[in-house]
């Protein structure tokens, strides 16, 4: 006597596949959460923030379309050859320039003198401030990127998706016990006696 065969649906191999992806995604979309989390609570802790570079005045170094990330520290730290930010006044964009003189000023401040890489000349006149923004770190044409996704239409379909995404995970699944079934028995041979 032979015994059954067990016949799985092919469906349900394909759904045990979907669910292993979509669980791997879920899984990593969650570490990427968490990732970003601890990057805002930094930032706040550290001051760091994020610029973008509009221009290519510190070409070749920082191209432009770059982002760099920059971090809050007081101005008399800052030593020649710094890559540093330094706000202007109101209205005016704030300077990515290279350090080429610090000299001490009145009241505590820190005369800066700079230069970008790419400008022949150093900048007009000297900065006199209490704290700069030094770049960290900066990354070419992630500026671009983050503009594109900043873009309310794009920003609208990243949610859709990820809604998506996590009602799809949570939805309730039915039990697939039905589909495993036995196979049909060969039919045994009946002898000649």
């Amino acid at each position: 006597m032979t015994t059954p065969a067990t016949w799985r649906s092919p469906r349900r191999a394909l759904r045990k596949t979907g669910a292993f992806f979509s669980g791997m995604l879920l899984n990593i979309l969650s570490v990427l959460g968490v990732v970003c989390i601890i990057a805002v609570i930094c930032a706040f802790a550290f001051n760091i923030t994020l610029i973008m570079f509009r221009t290519g005045s510190m070409h070749p170094t920082i191209p432009a379309g770059s982002l760099a990330v920059v971090r809050e520290v007081p101005a008399e730290t800052v030593e020649i050859g710094d890559i540093i930010t330094v706000d202007r006044e109101p209205g005016l964009l704030p300077v990515t320039h290279r350090v080429i003189g610090t000299e001490l000023g009145a009241n505590g401040a820190t005369v800066i003198s700079m230069q970008g890489d790419a400008n022949p000349n150093p900048d007009p006149a000297p900065y006199e401030v209490t704290t700069v923004r030094t770049v960290l770190w900066h990354m070419p044409g992630l500026a671009r990127v983050i503009v594109r996704v900043s873009d309310p239409r794009v920003m609208a379909g990243i949610t859709l998706g990820a809604a998506l995404l996590v009602g799809w995970a949570f939805w309730p699944r039915r039990e697939d016990d039905e589909e495993v079934v036995a196979a049909p028995a060969a039919a045994e041979p009946k002898s000649g006696l």
